[in-house]
């Protein structure tokens, strides 16, 4: 069954709509240029307002190794993203700090090198158009990755049944399809949700 991941979560009402719709993964962004910042204080807070079953990822652009570390090793997250220039000496050192999953993402961009994405050396990668754009790729491109992905890009209550019907990621992940004006919307939230499990039903 393909997994969900609500990414961007900033607000205690985002926290409480997630332990709502149970998602399998919500999204800390924790690189300071994003609009959707948290700083690790508020990202605290707001951990500890979610539902056990519900892991918390950080979203990390180009970070220290210590600093990840530091997130995963006092539970303010249970998985760290790396979404930057992070290469695979770059995960050698974060794995020396911590044994918690890593989710590389890899833009798919034009001339991506797809056996890169193949041999990667994280627990799972993450596909996406760019860095938050918003915009869906074309998805037959990867129609020959055979290792679990996590899928983004543009995604939205209106594409995520598609999605999941033509390539069956492991995890679909979304962040600006549940907004409106910026805000994680709690209706757009559940509408993607239905989306996707009720894809799953058919």
């Amino acid at each position: 069954m393909t997994k969900i991941k609500l990414c961007g979560l900033s607000r205690p009402c985002d926290i409480e709509a997630a332990n709502e719709l149970k998602p399998d993964y919500i999204g800390f962004v924790f690189a300071p240029k994003s609009k959707r910042y948290v700083t690790p204080e508020t990202a605290r807070g707001l951990k500890q307002m979610l539902s056990p079953g519900i892991q918390a990822v950080g979203v990390f652009v180009n970070e220290t190794p210590e600093a990840v570390a530091k997130l995963l090793q006092d539970g303010v997250i249970d998985v760290a993203q790396l979404h930057g220039a992070e290469d695979e000496v770059y995960m050698t050192r974060l794995r020396r700090l911590t044994d918690r999953p890593i989710i590389k993402a890899f833009r798919m961009e034009p001339g991506i090198d797809l056996q890169a994405v193949a041999q990667s050396t994280a627990d799972f990668v993450l596909l996406d158009s760019g860095a938050g754009t918003g915009t869906v790729f074309d998805w037959k491109r990867i129609q020959t990755v055979k290792r679990p992905y996590f899928l983004a890009g543009g995604l939205d209550a209106d594409n995520a049944s598609a999605a999941v019907r033509l390539l069956r990621p492991y995890a679909v992940d979304v962040s600006s399809g549940i907004e409106t004006d910026g805000r994680k919307d709690k209706r757009k939230m559940a509408a993607f949700v239905a989306a996707v499990r009720k894809e799953e039903q058919t």
